[in-house]
Order: C-alpha cells, then sequence, then structure tokens
C-alpha cells in the first residue's frame, strides 16, 4: 500500500513550484496521496521550517515527510533520505530535517540522494524540489524503490543539526525565547508550562513577562475570553508551548515580539491581580 506523502516548504503559492511538484509526484506515482502542510513559510527560514515540520509531524499520517526549505539549492549540500520508525523524510541537509527526526526517534538509516536514475534531468540547478527530493518521496512512497536505491549512506554524525533553544531558569525566571509568530499573531515561546510550574506559578495566576527591559503584567489564562478584549495574556497554545497573545489583537504588534526574540517570565513581586490596562485603545 503507497504511504502518504506530507509536503511543507517555503515556495509560496504566488507561483507554479507547489503544484509542479504535485504534477511530478503524480507522474511517477499516481496513486500517493500528497497533503500540504503548508508552503508560506518564511523563504529561506530552515529554522521556520523545522519548527513547522516538529509541530505537524506528530499529526500527520506516518509516511514520507517531504520538506523543501533550501537556501543553499546548487550548492554542495547534500539531498538526503532518513528512515524512522514513523517513516522516512526526505529533504536537504540543511538542519530542516534534524529536530522532527530527532523527536520521532532518531534514523536507523540515511542516504544521499546521488542516483541520477531517480531524479528528473533539468539543466538548472535550482529547482531540487521538483526535480531531486519530489522524484525521491515518490518512489520511496509508492515503493518503486527502497532507501538504499536512492544512493549512498551517510554517517549520522555528518548529518547537519539545528538545536532548538532550551530554557534556562536564572533569578527565579524562565528565560527562553519566541519561537515563532503564527498567522494571528500569538507568540509561541520555547517555555513550557512546567517550566512555569517550578516557579510556583499556575493558571490564574498574574505573572511578569520581561521582553528586553520592559516588563508587562499579564495573566495566565486558559482561553482569551476570560481576559477583556485588547488586553494581553499568557496560555498554553494548541502544541503546549507557552504563548503570548492578545484577546481580539495581535501580541505581536501589541508588544516587541518577533522570532528569535528572548523573553522570560516571573512571578510579580507581589500582591493580587491589579487591572491591565489595555492595549487597544479604543477599548
Amino acid at each position: 500500500m503507497a504511504l502518504p506523502i506530507s509536503f511543507l516548504s517555503d515556495f509560496g503559492r504566488a507561483d507554479e513550484f507547489v503544484g509542479v511538484v504535485h504534477g511530478v509526484i503524480a507522474r511517477i506515482a499516481p496513486e500517493v496521496r500528497v497533503i500540504d502542510i503548508g508552503h508560506d513559510f518564511p523563504r529561506g527560514d530552515v529554522r521556520a521550517g523545522a519548527l513547522a515540520l516538529v509541530r505537524s509531524v506528530q499529526y500527520v499520517p506516518e509516511g514520507v515527510a517531504l520538506a523543501v526549505v533550501d537556501p543553499g539549492v546548487g550548492t554542495e549540500r547534500r539531498a538526503i533520505c532518513a528512515r524512522t520508525e514513523w517513516g522516512y523524510f526526505v529533504g536537504p541537509d540543511n538542519g530542516l530535517l534534524a529536530p522532527a527526526v530527532a523527536m520521532v526517534g532518531g534514523a536507523d538509516l540515511i542516504v544521499a540522494i546521488e542516483n541520477q536514475e531517480l531524479r528528473l534531468p533539468a539543466e538548472g540547478a535550482t529547482f531540487h524540489g521538483r526535480d531531486v527530493f519530489g522524484p525521491a518521496a515518490a518512489v520511496i512512497a509508492s515503493g518503486q524503490a527502497s532507501i538504499e536505491d536512492l544512493g549512498p549512506l551517510v554517517s549520522g554524525d555528518t548529518v547537519t543539526p539545528l538545536m532548538i533553544p532550551l530554557v534556562e531558569h536564572q533569578n527565579g525566571a524562565a528565560v527562553g525565547e519566541v519561537l515563532w509568530i503564527d498567522h494571528f499573531g500569538n507568540a509561541q515561546t520555547n517555555i513550557a508550562p512546567d517550566d512555569l510550574a517550578l516557579l510556583g506559578l499556575n493558571r490564574g495566576d498574574d505573572v511578569v513577562l520581561r521582553i528586553g527591559a520592559a516588563e508587562h503584567r499579564l495573566t495566565w489564562v486558559t482561553a482569551y475570553g476570560e481576559v477583556l478584549p485588547g488586553e494581553g495574556l499568557l496560555h498554553v497554545d494548541s502544541y503546549g508551548q507557552i504563548a503570548v497573545a492578545v484577546r481580539e489583537g495581535r501580541a505581536d504588534e501589541s508588544f516587541p515580539l518577533a522570532a528569535n526574540v528572548s523573553v522570560s517570565v516571573c512571578r510579580p513581586s507581589g500582591g493580587n491581580r491589579i487591572e491591565i490596562q489595555s492595549v487597544n485603545p479604543d477599548v
């Protein structure tokens, strides 16, 4: 039975690139189902693509993950396929695949995709999604080739890693950073609920969010509706991480938040919950 392919890229939707990769897969393996995880991730942002793949892989069916965020296309960077208990990961060796592969338990076999018979011939070297990765994903998903057929073995020690920053606990605060800003302007951090529990914080408590030298007093809530419109909040997002949000607004516009920005959370110095000034001047 054919395996599904879950496809992620930074190709966007304005051009034909996503459709062309779909077409290549359909011509090679018409029976294979392709699931689009997303294609509007920041162009060339390997970390953003890697984090999206980590967030997604636990919810898509086991099979083949085809991920293409490849600012080094056409250079000496390798094209690889990794085999795991979850399935196969196909993409560039630039750190894009590494966090998701690690999350599903690691790879027991990695190869470089070098077999010219399993590539599309092309004069240029700038569309490996079409010419290299798409065909490799298609033949693996359909069973037309084994992973060993794609090319020579690669030592896991030589594969490019991508490290997700760890939270530090310093001076009574959980110190982390913003991992990504979603479509709604919510800022997901690498801080987990357990990190706040170590500070003695619970849902419903006031917290202090530090961004640079500024401090913002927010409440850790379960749902947006627990604060007033335009008011900032902390909550556990759909992926289980602490996120900064604004009810009926955008956290990235109300606060100086962006991917990679350092943030910390700590207990207020004292007192009960105070009235929080709305960040929406119309409220």
